[in-house]
């Protein structure tokens, strides 16, 4: 959104929005002193312009000039601050809908009579809906505000999965699944240690990332490689890479550093964590004199603005002869797109991608994220005659710093 066309489209969105929610702001402030509105008046604005300001800041700004910190707040609470308003819009919207078939009636059926005794502005907006949207919108901020405490609240589901194809040595295997570090985000090097902790407190027999370890740049890890080096299991930690890894959202050279090195140096740090980056490949897991297959590709979406690096041929050719496969693939759409159609004997598998878009509701028996509208696998288990997925709705965040009702997952996973 760097150009300046977008940035004032943007704010032009936000000054449209700005006027709008004044006339309710105007309607359940119409029996205070005159002061009093003044007051209110002022402060609406006063927040207003040092919203746009701070956007104009966050845009045009050097991403050095604020600090990580700031700027990730002040970018969320603008973004915030923008749709709370858009879900007061809806109530606004209903209350001129109400006006408008009320004007309408009075025109064709009271020849307009009833509308002259309402005075020079005709039918008042409802103080109702008005309050209605208001709290709605400041509700909707408040959770926002409120979820940024629980962007480190790392949550483990356990799951257990049953196949009929499992060889037996691996029954009771235990495996788990995390994804979406995005460590450029990360800003609590104690608090990511304690998911780490809860990760090595699961002794599991396996480690399984699917991708998105940084969101640009490889030198996001520089901190956090003492603390991800930690992750060890018997069978060994396996990685893939996410649509985050290849540096496509950012504009290179950055600090004499290619888009093309930058992705080696990635590789790299995947290999100094001690994980073992599977690109395209696939490797043979031993345990007790049976074997399984687990592949990994790199990032393969099938929404059209996601570039499509992964070759599941290359990954898949040689498994035949495995009666269990595990496939990591960071973008979820991938299983309907190619894994099911094409690859019927894929039994499991892993994905992230999606951060359940941190924002959502899942209480038992009941889940619900904005995201589902764009991805139909989303978080969780999912099932299709043989075949299961499970989505991990992310160890870290991207953008918004935080999470409401959708937590930063650890996924344990329980062969049965």
């Amino acid at each position: 959104m760097k150009s300046p066309l977008g940035v004032f489209i943007f704010i032009g969105l936000m000054l449209v929005l700005d006027f709008y929610f004044f006339q309710a702001v105007k309607v359940v402030s119409q029996n205070l002193t005159p002061k009093a509105k003044t007051i209110v008046y002022v402060i609406y604005w006063g927040i207003t312009i040092l919203a746009i300001a701070g956007f104009l800041l966050f845009v045009f700004s050097d991403y050095n000039f604020l600090g990580k910190k700031i700027r990730t707040y002040l970018f969320a609470l603008i973004i915030g601050l923008f749709f709370a308003k858009l879900v007061a819009l809806v109530f606004f919207l209903v209350d001129d809908l109400r006006r408008s078939i009320q004007w309408l009636a009075g025109k064709l059926l009271f020849n307009n009579t009833e509308i002259d005794t309402m005075g020079d502005n005709g039918i008042s907006r409802s103080v109702f809906l008005s309050w209605l949207g208001i709290t709605a919108g400041g509700t909707l901020f408040g959770t926002f505000i409120n979820g940024f405490s629980n962007k480190y609240n790392y949550h483990i589901k356990r799951v257990k999965l049953s196949f009929d194809n499992l060889p037996k040595a691996f029954k009771g295997l235990r495996i788990v699944h995390i994804s979406d570090i995005h460590s450029g985000s990360l800003m609590d090097l104690p608090a990511v240690q304690h998911g780490v902790n809860m990760i090595l407190n699961e002794k599991a027999d396996l480690i399984l990332f699917t991708g998105d370890l940084v969101n640009d740049k490889a030198t996001e890890m520089k901190d956090f490689m003492p603390i991800f080096s930690q992750l060890k299991a018997p069978m060994g930690v396996f990685s893939t890479l996410g649509n985050h890894d290849y540096g496509d959202y950012v504009k290179w050279p950055i600090d004499g550093v290619s888009k093309e090195q930058n992705l080696i140096n990635l590789q790299k740090v995947h290999a100094d964590l001690g994980w073992r980056l599977l690109m395209n490949e696939h490797v043979a897991l031993k345990k007790d004199g049976d074997e399984i297959a687990l592949l990994g590709i790199e990032n393969w979406g099938a929404k059209a603005r996601f570039p499509k690096y992964g070759k599941m041929n290359l990954a898949y050719t040689g498994t035949e002869k495995y009666a269990f496969k595990i496939l990591m693939s960071h973008d979820p759409s991938h299983w309907d797109a190619e894994v099911k159609p094409k690859y019927g004997d894929i039994d499991l598998m892993l994905s992230g991608h999606t951060h359940g878009m941190q924002f959502g509701i899942e209480i038992p028996g009941f889940k619900w994220s904005p995201i589902q509208y764009v991805y139909k696998q989303w978080g969780g288990l999912y099932e299709d005659v043989k075949q299961k997925l499970y989505v991990n709705r992310g160890f870290g965040f991207l953008g918004y710093p935080g999470r409401v009702g959708v937590l930063p997952e650890i996924t344990v996973i329980e062969l049965v």
